[in-house]
């Protein structure tokens, strides 16, 4: 029993959740890693529960005063996302996740920092996210993410932590803010609320963010809003996501959205993506996406890529795109590009291809490239 004892206090000392005279903090007890909740700090914390659903509950905080405060909940997040630690999608889970400053010039961003403040996360990390909703003037202006391994420094301000929040809820609440403008004016100030609402649904586990980013891709959708949404499909939606980018590339009308989707097609990490991006380049009817895909491809560096790139050179009718493969060889590695470089410059018959394949040959600073024009000047 004594060492039980031990074990126990030495456990909440650590995480400090014991005061001086060695009693639990409640405060520090509720913030831990084993809670559901980040640690947050320099706050002056209260949590309520979501009685109602969650846009009520948000407009009912909104609703009581104009100052500036935050509002959290948490949602379980993409398996396999790594640490969302200060908005930095995909962090490699480095051990110290480190503390989120939510308040930066007048909450106009947040920062991240290691050191003495930094907290040690569980070996497996987090399954759950915080999402974060800034408030002023009786409306929310800023939504961040944040994983639960994080601690947030709320910079004085008042920090509302709500309980009993569902996915489905979460999703609705943001989908609000996709839709509160258009996607189309940058320089609205909204329009940063709708990308930081679609990057928090991306990172939602569950098939309602699914659906509603099957929406969000929808034909008759902002084409800016199906663009950005498209990069999240290959990005965090895995298997769904490539289904909805396959779609995308061969029924969207829009040829700027459909090069979008050969850059999510490269993101994604779900066997066929490739596939489908050499579909692109050699059936799409535009040599803009034709072009896309092939420079895409090149990133691949892997053997189905470097086919589909020289079939291109060989096969496709327009020279735009074939200058555009030629390009797309210059990006491989340079121990595959450069001789097929040389290859194109020694052999194939239209003239504008040759040239492109000579320019790149002579960026590459390759000696093989040096010795191919010396070999050349000597004829």
């Amino acid at each position: 029993m004594l060492r039980q004892n031990f074990i126990r206090v030495a456990f909440l000392a650590g995480f400090g959740l014991l005061t001086s005279n060695g009693r639990i903090n409640q405060t520090a007890a509720f913030a831990s890693p084993q809670a559901e909740m980040p640690r947050v700090v320099n706050a002056r914390l209260e949590t309520r529960t979501t009685s109602q659903n969650l846009s009520a509950t948000v407009e009912q905080i909104a609703s009581e005063n104009a100052n500036a405060r935050w509002i959290g909940y948490s949602v379980e997040r993409v398996p396999g996302s790594g640490q969302e630690c200060c908005e930095n999608f995909g962090g490699h889970g480095d051990a110290l996740c480190g503390t989120c400053r939510l308040e930066v010039e007048n909450g106009g961003g947040s920062t991240h920092s290691h050191g003495a403040t930094a907290k040690t996360v569980a070996l497996e990390g987090s399954e759950k996210m915080a999402v974060l909703l800034r408030l002023a003037d009786k409306r929310v202006m800023h939504i961040r993410i944040a994983s639960n391994d994080c601690t947030l420094d709320a910079g004085g301000l008042q920090f509302v932590w709500l309980t009993g929040v569902t996915a489905r809820d979460s999703v609705a609440l943001l989908t609000k803010f996709v839709r509160a403008e258009d996607f189309r004016n940058e320089s609205e100030s909204d329009h940063a609320i709708n990308e930081q609402a679609l990057t928090a649904i991306a990172l939602h586990a569950g098939n309602q963010a699914d659906r509603a980013f099957a929406d969000f891709v929808a034909p008759q959708q902002p084409s800016e809003l199906r663009k950005k949404a498209a990069f999240w499909l290959g990005a965090a939606r895995g298997r769904y996501g490539l289904i909805l980018l396959q779609k995308m590339a061969k029924s969207d009308a829009d040829s700027d959205v459909r090069s979008q989707v050969t850059f999510a097609l490269f993101v994604s990490k779900e066997p066929g993506a490739t596939e489908e991006m050499i579909r692109m380049a050699h059936d799409d009817e535009s040599t803009q996406v034709r072009g896309q895909a092939l420079f895409w491809l090149a990133q691949k560096a892997d053997k189905k890529a470097s086919e589909a790139i020289t079939g291109a050179i060989q096969n496709d009718p327009d020279t735009e795109v074939k200058k555009k493969a030629v390009f797309a060889l210059s990006q491989m590695p340079k121990e595959e590009g450069v001789p097929k470089l040389i290859d194109v410059a020694r052999t194939n018959k239209n003239f504008e291809v040759r040239k492109q394949a000579m320019f790149w040959l002579g960026q590459s600073n390759d000696p093989r490239a040096l010795a191919f024009f010396e070999k050349i000047l000597a004829q």
